[in-house]
């Protein structure tokens, strides 16, 4: 094993270095399922933590990824990427060893010790995802992006299924500020010190191409000038940023809006994630076979809207009264956001790497991440300062039906977490409109796009069971699936026509 990038790659390297890019999803998945997410969130309430102590922490992740910045000039400079990924996550994630330790303290000392911890350990992941997103270009072939990158989402989301479904029982075994929960939250982290050490073992062992000798020395107004002159990448960004703005507004608080509000159970909150996560891997290949067939835009077109709408439909659950009502909608929505965040988060990846030119990606993905770090780590944190702001208002429509047999009345009432959940949909709806303009090879209309979800939906249930009426539930409308497949033909045909002769 060397930590040296290799002149030359052949074949056999190549898939072997793809096939450790799976088997080191389960390490680096198991530590992110054990100290990230709901449970981070769970843990810094369990430590104390306040609304904007909260919406600091949801924003560490992303405001660490202006490290970016330097870390791309370290790069480009020291041109050894594997070397910096490694090192960076074995530093980081020794911070998981401190964190864990801080589950038998309280007070603001430990808050502010684990806020400290949480920020270094972002900080170098920042710095170690630079070069590893770069390697990674370079390393995954073009036309094998989507099935590579779905299959380490699998299993990435099948570990986070596995260890939130034992999280879950473990928090519900154990009484909320007992010395039990204490050790639980203690040997979550420790264990993800433990999987995530293993991690930046396996990644060291994969093989690394040798950067393109640089063009003499690059100052960073100079390489960001690249990303940043390109026109289709600059609408891009745009959708990156308002994306992106629209759904840190709203999901870092999903946790504390189901505790607080609702009055539900930790272990309940990690029972939504992991119906969440059973969504995503049954989606993820559906969405990979997809964004590899047509285009990632088109993929986008239909997961992004979808989400949007489950986040405004949360709203939802602070008007229904029967809390078994409220447990099935909770349910719903966080399956639904489950299967589209998939293909969200697959095709935007995808899209951006794809736009990105080979060999030279750096600035490009960087400049990618730092509008996402901008965007997302600026909107939880507004959302916690004006946390406060909410609670203290409400705004409440009424829908009155008068007839010769009584009045029915239908009150809505909006307080809190509901604002946030409108606004975030709002936003969202612009950001969909910003998506529109970006231009990608191979994309098809939204119309022809939902044929083949559903189309390829169907198969797969036919393929899992033989229940008449539950291929019958599948069946389109004949005239809606040969619109969907004409537009199809004809956009291939139309393709066909203005490729170049050789």
């Amino acid at each position: 094993m060397t930590l040296l990038p290799q002149t030359e790659l052949t074949a056999a390297d190549r898939e072997h270095g793809l096939r450790l890019l799976i088997i080191e999803a389960l390490f680096s998945g198991g530590a992110a399922a054990l100290t990230s997410g709901v449970i981070l969130t769970a843990f810094a309430l369990h430590l104390g933590a306040s609304n904007v102590m909260v919406g600091i922490l949801a924003a560490m992740p992303f405001l660490a990824q202006l490290l970016q910045l330097p870390a791309i000039q370290l790069v480009e400079r020291w041109r050894r990427r594997k070397q910096i990924a490694v090192f960076a996550s074995l530093i980081g994630r020794t911070m998981l060893a401190i964190m864990a330790a801080l589950a038998f303290f309280s007070g603001t000392t430990a808050l502010l010790i684990f806020l400290a911890a949480q920020m270094l350990l972002c900080g170098l992941g920042a710095i170690g995802g630079c070069a590893w997103n770069a390697w990674m270009r370079d390393l995954a072939p073009e036309e094998r992006l989507g099935e590579v990158f779905s299959r380490r989402t699998i299993w990435l989301t099948v570990i986070s299924l596995v260890l939130g479904l034992a999280a879950a029982l473990a928090l519900d075994w154990t009484r909320a500020g007992s010395a039990a929960r204490n050790g639980v939250f203690a040997a979550m982290f420790a264990a993800g010190c433990v999987t995530g050490l293993i991690s930046a073992r396996i990644v060291a062992m994969m093989p690394e191409p040798v950067m393109p000798p640089a063009a003499g020395r690059l100052e960073l107004r100079a390489l960001l000038s690249q990303p940043l002159g390109d026109a289709n990448f600059r609408r891009l960004l745009v959708f990156v940023a308002s994306w992106q703005f629209a759904i840190n507004l709203a999901t870092p608080f999903f946790t504390v809006f189901i505790v607080r509000q609702l009055n539900f159970a930790v272990s309940f909150v990690l029972l939504l994630s992991v119906a969440s996560q059973i969504a995503n891997i049954l989606a993820l290949r559906l969405w990979g076979r997809l964004s590899d067939k047509f285009a990632n835009k088109s993929v986008l077109a239909v997961c992004a809207p979808a989400y949007i709408l489950a986040i405004v439909a949360m709203i939802g659950a602070s008007q229904l009264g029967d809390r078994t009502m409220v447990k099935l909608w909770l349910v719903g929505l966080h399956l639904i956001m489950g299967a589209t965040i998939a293909g969200v988060t697959l095709a935007s990846t995808n899209i951006a790497l794809k736009l990105s030119p080979k060999g030279s990606a750096t600035a490009y993905v960087a400049t990618n991440a730092i509008t996402t770090a901008l965007a997302a780590g600026i909107a939880p944190i507004l959302g916690g300062l004006l946390a406060q702001f909410f609670a203290a208002r409400q705004f409440e429509l009424v829908a009155r039906w008068s007839s010769p047999g009584g009045v029915f009345t239908l009150p809505v009432l909006l307080t809190a977490w509901d604002f946030y959940f409108l606004i975030a949909g709002l936003i969202g709806t612009y950001a969909i409109h910003r998506l529109s303009l970006v231009r990608e090879t191979g994309e098809i209309e939204r119309r022809a796009m939902v044929g083949q979800v559903l189309n390829e939906t169907r198969r797969s249930i036919r393929n899992i069971s033989s229940v008449a009426g539950l291929r019958a539930a599948t069946d389109l409308p004949g005239a809606l699936l040969r619109d969907a497949q004409t537009r199809i033909r004809l956009k291939r045909a139309q393709q066909a026509r203005t490729r170049p002769m050789r």
